[in-house]
């Protein structure tokens, strides 16, 4: 039993999951006995009184290994434990856990909305979460399928049917698991490959939402029953609604050399092969589950005449299944679809595309079968394995398709430029040099007159620079795909770093270069959408005006009305992507906050004006300075205009694994979005004018806010400051992504990835992305405009987006550490620039506090008391950690500087150090 009496208070104060923590803890210690590494049992946290190691023990890996792997305990047993606490309110009432269906179902009746009209709304709800493999997951993909196992544990080990003997078998297992984490090593040594990233996201893909979409729609018919309303209303799984996947594995190639043509070929590939896997194994169990003894005369003549159909589509196939499965008709119904899918099914394993002329083209094919043979059940008289089985295959086609996760691509403006230039000069042979980037009305006359016709520059692209040449193999494989399979795989081409509507139309050339234009009607049309990416504070600023100028074109226009008929939807619609992480790195948290809100209202209206919807893509990340929070206050916070029914939002690094590794906690999380998505899609529409101004508010704070931020960052000896004081080195040394730290490799501020800024900064736990310059700003108000200051002491209370930005501001300057700072901060070797700049940073922090309180005016132990006590506990855990990573950067950098032989030994215990301060926030970047 613990020894350690902060652990002790928090175990008191909130219970079960830290006797867990206790139980595995105990595990642990059996474990390093066992392993012959006695010594380190005294240094296990929580167990133990808090006592600092000896510097041989400080700085060694297995010190810093052992509280990383007890950090990651600490966060399983936090997950698992607000699991059960929702499970016990749900068991009291389901609307009582805030966000999810029955809760907003609730809150829905009570303002009038009715059943039918939230049943008419249903099926135009389309979440999206696309999943990155940004560099924010420090953890090997190994390592983190042996944490999945340890869960599931967890959960084995809730149950009371299980016997005194079979729980001490439990405890075996725990061990044996603890075992393996500790000889795997936890971080990469070497960078991952595309392929490997790739790997980890199928398994999520695959092993995971499959499951969880069919949970999801369990979930919404129980809450719905319990709301009081009409369940056979939901018995036809077209009227739920929608949810798809996203994926930038393979397809982001911003700054990122590795993602070649090839990878994304070879993605695109490996999503269709295991999204008909998934598919095979739906289908082999229908037809288990079809073994109805029926015989042909009694099905309808319409399903008579497609069965025989499909028997003579599939030859000898087709007469070898009706004969073997003649008395079990709907049986071997599903085994003809089957036998349809374009995959060898020759092959149990490792199974390979095979396209013949009788496979479906698209998922959609398969899907109107089924719904044949949904209809010919219900008919029979069976319709409750019509609606659970039959439903079923139809929902998971629906949303995974033939392929899986929708693939987007991402290229840099800057990159398309230099193409652009690479490929016109090519085409004129040598005749001129042609240099568009460096006279933009020229580039827009040029582009205008090249879109008014669908021909390629060139026919070969050897001759056209490497850029050019990058560009147009992508969009080709990109274009052969198309071809094959249709657009449905396919997301969307971003921009990133969009600055005008000649970035945009840019691509269109490149489309034009690769076939995948068209004439529709009387001008050219693109056959994938291309999306605005606006990152930076300026760029927000600009992006109504890009975005008004890019939807006048007469060849975008016609795009989108292609796209749409092609999708076979009712509106035209225009997706735009805004970016959390350079606006916040460009402007601080209350500028970036209030400009990508702003932007939002703006971008709507000028789609409005256009007769198009346009719907936002949230670049968002792990942390709150990069957009994170929770999702149904994050949808609350958003602009009303700017709520239609869809979502898409980034998933990022660790991000996907805190929120989507256990299939219970990956419900609750698409649940957050889904419910909330349709309950603020609904209120917008009835009750469009709630809500009070904020406009000229936070206007003025995010202006003034970013002005003392940039104040700081501006500062001559900054850089220098966050280079000596943050492990900034450390992080663009790690191997944790395969995309490199910074977009061209020079070393200055702006090529710098958010990311990494954001990350070394959480990492010395300063935060400063999070809080600075909001102190200053909220004093000013107070004392300038007494009025304005107590406006916001009353919105802050109920006002969604302000309650969010504030809420986000307070949980970030709880994880704020003074201490750790200074420790950072002795790290700065000139003693002027250290003290001058901690001042700065140490009175604008003290500042902050002081108006964030009275701003909320409620301590922040009472206001957030498991957010408090979770914190309480990593604090005194933590220290050891900070003062190994601090001592051993002193070390490395030093060796480095004086080339010695130690530095490579110094580096991966800091890499380790990272992964483990990593695993005690909770997040990265």
């Amino acid at each position: 039993m613990s020894t350690n009496s902060v652990f002790e208070q928090v175990q008191k104060a909130l219970g079960k999951p830290y006797n867990d923590l206790d139980f595995l803890l105990n595990c642990l210690a059996e474990v390093l006995i066992e392993s012959d590494e006695q010594e380190l049992v005294a240094y296990i946290p929580w167990l133990n009184a808090v006592q600092q190691p000896p510097q041989s023990i400080l700085l060694s890996n297995d010190y810093i290994h052992l509280l990383s792997m007890s950090f990651q305990l600490l966060n399983l047993v936090e997950v698992n434990g607000a699991v059960q606490s929702r499970r016990a309110k749900e068991e009291e009432q389901m609307s009582l856990v805030n966000g999810l269906w029955a809760n907003n179902f609730k809150m829905l009746h009570e303002r009038g909305i009715s059943e039918e009209q939230i049943l008419k709304i249903l099926p135009d709800i389309l979440i999206e979460p696309v999943l990155t493999a940004h560099p924010t997951e420090a953890k090997r993909s190994v390592v983190l399928q042996e944490y999945r196992k340890l869960y599931l544990l967890l959960l084995k080990r809730e149950n009371q049917m299980y016997t005194r003997i079979e729980q001490d078998d439990f405890r075996e297992e725990f061990k044996q698991i603890l075992h393996r984490l500790w000889n795997i090593g936890e971080i990469y040594i070497e960078k991952p490959r595309v392929e490997s990233e790739l790997d980890n996201i199928l398994h999520y893909l695959t092993d995971v939402f499959p499951e969880v979409v069919v949970l999801l729609d369990k979930r919404l018919r129980q809450a719905w029953k319990e709301s009081g309303f009409d369940v056979n209303l939901l018995n036809n799984s077209d009227l739920l609604p929608g949810l798809s996947f996203g994926n930038w594995v393979g397809g982001d190639r911003d700054g990122h050399p590795l993602v070649s043509a090839d990878i994304t070929r070879s993605t695109l590939t490996k999503l269709r092969i295991n999204a008909l896997i998934m598919v095979k194994r739906e289908l082999t169990s229908l037809a288990q589950k079809l073994s109805i003894y029926i015989d042909q005369s009694a099905i309808s003549k319409p399903f008579a005449d497609h069965l025989q159909k499909l028997e003579e589509l599939l030859g000898e196939v087709g007469k070898s299944v009706l004969k073997e499965h003649h008395g079990e008709v709907f049986k071997a119904y599903v085994l003809l679809l089957l036998n349809r899918l374009p995959i060898d099914l020759s092959q149990e394993y490792n199974l390979k595309l095979q396209d013949r002329e009788v496979s479906y083209r698209s998922s959609n094919q398969l899907i109107d079968d089924l719904s044949l043979l949904y209809d010919e059940l219900v008919r029979y008289g069976v319709p409750e394995i019509a609606q659970v089985d039959v439903g079923r295959c139809k929902r998971l086609l629906k949303v995974f398709g033939f392929h899986l996760a929708q693939l987007d691509v991402r290229q840099n403006s800057n990159y398309h430029e230099k193409a652009l230039d690479q490929l016109v000069e090519a085409s004129l042979d040598g005749v001129g040099e042609v240099e568009l980037s460096q006279d933009s009305a020229r580039k827009r006359a040029f582009l205008d007159d090249e879109l008014r016709q669908n021909r390629p520059f060139l026919v070969e692209h050897k001759e056209a620079g490497e850029e050019a040449q990058n560009v147009i193999a992508s969009m080709q494989v990109l274009s052969q795909h198309i071809n094959h399979y249709g657009a449905r795989a396919l997301g969307k081409l971003i921009v990133s770093m969009t600055r005008n509507a000649e970035d945009l139309l840019t691509v269109f050339l490149f489309m034009r270069e690769t076939g995948m234009t068209l004439k529709y009607g009387d001008a050219l049309a693109a056959k994938l959408p291309v999306v605005p990416l606006f990152e930076t504070i300026e760029d927000l600023q600009a992006s109504p005006a890009i975005l008004d100028d890019y939807l006048s074109h007469p060849v975008v226009k016609n795009s989108l009305k292609y796209q749409s008929d092609y999708r076979q939807l009712d509106e035209l619609y225009q997706d735009v992507m805004i970016g959390y992480s350079d606006s916040n790195k460009d402007g601080g948290i209350l500028a970036s906050s209030w400009f990508l809100h702003q932007a939002q209202k703006e971008l709507t209206a000028v789609g409005k004006k256009h007769g198009v919807i346009i719907r936002f893509f949230h670049g968002t990340g792990g942390s709150i300075s990069r957009g994170a929070g929770p999702s149904h206050w994050f949808v609350k916070s958003l602009p009303t205009q700017a709520i239609n029914g869809k979502l898409r939002i980034t998933e990022q690094g660790e991000t996907i694994e805190r929120k989507y590794a256990h299939k219970v906690n990956a419900a609750y999380n698409l649940e957050l979005m889904l419910a909330s998505v349709t309950a603020q899609t609904l209120l917008n529409k009835y009750f469009p004018d709630e809500g009070e101004e904020v406009a000229d508010l936070f206007n003025t704070l995010g202006m003034r806010g970013r002005e003392h931020y940039r104040k700081l960052i501006d500062n001559p000896d900054f850089i220098r400051f966050f280079a000596e004081a943050t492990p900034i080195d450390v992080i663009e040394s790690s191997k944790i992504g395969s995309r490199p730290a910074r977009r061209t490799g020079k070393r200055t501020m702006d090529d710098l990835r958010a990311i990494p800024w954001v990350f070394s900064w959480a990492q010395s736990r300063f935060n400063i992305t999070s809080w600075y310059g909001v102190g200053s700003t909220l004093k000013e108000l107070k004392e300038q405009n007494s009025p304005e200051y107590a406006k916001l002491l009353k919105l802050v209370k109920y006002e969604p987006f302000v309650r969010y930005v504030m809420t986000n501001l307070d949980s970030s300057l709880a994880s704020t550490d003074e201490s750790v700072m200074e420790k950072y901060a002795s790290l700065v070797e000139d003693e002027t620039i250290r003290k001058r700049l901690m001042k700065i940073i140490q009175d604008e922090l003290d500042l902050t506090k002081e108006m964030l309180a009275d701003l909320l005016q409620m301590p922040f132990q009472e206001r957030r008391k498991n957010h408090y006590y979770s914190t309480l506990l990593r604090a005194e855990a933590l220290e050891g950690l900070h003062e190994a990573q601090v001592q051993l950067l002193r070390k490395w950098r030093t060796s480095r500087n004086q080339q010695l032989e130690k530095e490579d030994e110094y580096l991966f215990a800091l890499l380790q150090c990272v992964n483990a301060i990593a695993n005690a926030l909770g997040s990265t970047g």
